[in-house]
């Protein structure tokens, strides 16, 4: 009884509080409900894709102009005019607040009149329509002296470029990148002298914005240890598919990346690898092939290239040398694949070729019949080969990928010398190793943190080592399994001066959501990413693709003291 009692008493309260009425709060400020308009094409290669992106952050103004860039990609010719009529538009709307009649389709080159009423029930007019805009951006991305060759190093954040020569520079032309459809002035092809400093101007698309360069011979100073963090720069990020013609996400290909002549090179594991301007993305031809066959490319920290070719066991593998696009390269090494898998399509290259490297060839699994455990280390010397050694690290760690390209792996040396080991990881479990010395298992990404990290969603087989101004680094890349559920690509950079570092998970450059473009549907989970150090030693590019989300992007960073 006493129960029921002490029950009914609490009903009884909790009725009576509700039935008290709320005491009415006046807001402390107005709020903003209409926070950004976005435009996106609805027809064409670049379909569903952001054409425009107003940001709102005052939305008490009756007009709202979309603003378009005049070209799309911006790096293109290819005017926006022709989308402007037809154009989705997406609201960014706070709760309560309505836009009358729904935004479904507009034509941009049109006044479009909506009510636009608040939680309050208070209307007005307003217009949304576009405005295709000319850029303003006038940098200059690129310098480059033809005679003698040499690749000035920018400074964005001075607006100089250093030219590191003790040469004489008094008669030389040079080649300069700027951004897309801006122009600099004085021509840089006609000749004139560097021996001092020279300066140039940069005049964005819109014919107003200016920007002035200053290119001096002399040796910037570095920091004294890898590169600088505040100089991280995005390069590009876009769809490969729509801007480069690359194959679709179903297609399988077998993504490798290298460095060469300082353009951006791309091998789908077929056919001829293209070239691309390693600043802005832009698809500038095809290299020179000659007699070599590319299933895989890597590149140095010397400005090389090396090509290989596919062998399945017993077969042939052939290496090939170059430092330019536009010359056939030479053979620069053979050799038998006396295993028992086939390999070739992932190759990966540490030090520098002329001097001192480490080439490593993953063997490959066998779909349905054989995982692997193998990979083939080639150490240079003095800039030739001195050892070719099939290792296999089956028996100490009991570790084993698949095949090509989802399930197999791309293994990186830790340094120039073999006792130092390698890195490799691979689907599933996607954990990052450090194999030692001794082939055995060095450290390991603790199962809790990958799991975190590289979830089953994701592919984190990609991997490429460099060393760079007295650092050493591994980047660790994961191309996403299913794009269209919202897992996306991942990229990560680590410090392995100290080889167990990937035990805490503390990367010194990090992007855990790359935006991606591709998603449709689940394809072909492969990709690729580089490590290139500009062969004068002062900048340091990252690239990275993703076949299956549909994106190819770089990062940019510096080793100069400021």
């Amino acid at each position: 009884m006493k129960k029921i009692t002490i029950l009914t008493f609490a009903l009884a309260s909790l009725l009576a509080a509700s039935c008290v009425k709320p005491e009415f709060v006046e807001p402390t400020a107005s709020r903003q409900g209409l926070t950004s308009l976005e435009a996106i094409f609805t027809f064409g290669p670049y379909r569903d894709q952001t054409m425009g992106l107003l940001t709102i952050t005052d939305d008490s103004q009756e007009r709202f102009v979309i603003p378009v860039p005049w070209f799309y990609p911006e790096t293109s010719d290819d005017e926006t005019a022709l989308y402007m009529t037809k154009v989705r538009v997406k609201a960014g709307l706070e709760p309560n607040y309505s836009i009358d009649p729904p935004i479904t389709l507009l034509d941009l080159t049109e006044e479009n009149w909506f009510t636009f009423t608040d939680p309050d029930g208070n209307s007005r007019q307003i217009c949304i329509t576009g405005e295709r805009v000319k850029s303003a951006a006038c940098e200059l991305q690129a310098f480059s002296i033809d005679e003698p060759a040499l690749t000035g190093v920018i400074d964005a954040s001075a607006r100089k470029v250093s030219l590191v020569s003790a040469d004489d520079l008094s008669s030389c032309t040079a080649v300069a990148q700027v951004s897309a459809h801006a122009t600099i002035s004085p021509d840089p092809a006609e000749p004139r002298s560097y021996n001092t400093p020279v300066e140039f101007t940069v005049t964005a698309h819109d014919g107003t914005t200016t920007s002035t360069w200053t290119v001096v011979k002399e040796q910037p100073e570095k920091i004294d240890y890898g590169f600088n963090s505040t100089t991280v720069t995005p390069l590009f990020n876009f769809d490969p598919a729509s801007h480069l013609s690359f194959p679709a996400y179903t297609e399988t290909v077998y993504p490798t990346m290298a460095m060469a002549g300082g353009k951006l090179v791309v091998c789908l594991g077929s056919g001829t690898p293209v070239y691309l301007n390693s600043v802005t993305g832009v698809r500038e031809g095809e290299i020179n092939l000659g007699s070599a066959t590319a299933a895989a490319i890597a590149s140095d920290e010397g400005g090389n290239m090396l090509i290989c070719n596919h062998a399945e066991s017993n077969g042939s593998v052939n290496i090939w040398k170059t430092r330019s696009v536009t010359e056939a390269p030479e053979l620069f090494h053979s050799f038998t694949n006396e295993s028992d898998t086939p390999m070739g399509y992932k190759m990966k290259i540490m030090g520098n070729l002329d001097t001192e490297a480490q080439i490593v060839i993953t063997n490959e699994g066998i779909s349905g019949v054989t995982t692997s455990s193998r990979f083939t280390a080639i150490t240079v010397s003095n800039g030739t080969v001195t050892s070719t050694v099939s290792k296999d690290i089956n028996a100490t760690t009991g570790l084993g990928w698949g095949a090509a390209p989802v399930n197999n792996t791309a293994v990186v040396a830790a340094s120039v010398n073999p006792e130092d080991g390698y890195y490799l990881s691979y689907y599933d479990p996607n954990q990052l190793t450090w194999i030692d010395g001794n082939l055995g298992i060095g450290a390991q990404m603790p199962t809790d943190i990958a799991v975190s990290v590289a979830n089953g969603n994701v592919n984190a087989n990609s991997l490429d080592s460099k060393a760079f101004n007295n650092a050493r680094y591994v980047a660790w890349f994961f191309t996403s399994h299913f794009p269209m559920w919202g897992a996306g690509p991942q990229l990560y950079l680590y410090d392995i001066s100290n080889p167990s570092v990937i035990v805490e998970h503390k990367p010194v450059l990090a992007n855990p959501a790359i935006e991606w473009y591709q998603t449709a549907a689940s394809g072909v989970a492969a990709g690729d990413v580089i490590i290139s150090p500009s062969a004068d030693g002062f900048m340091l590019y990252v690239y990275y693709y993703d076949h299956n989300s549909g994106v190819i992007g770089g990062y940019s960073a510096d080793c100069i003291k400021r």
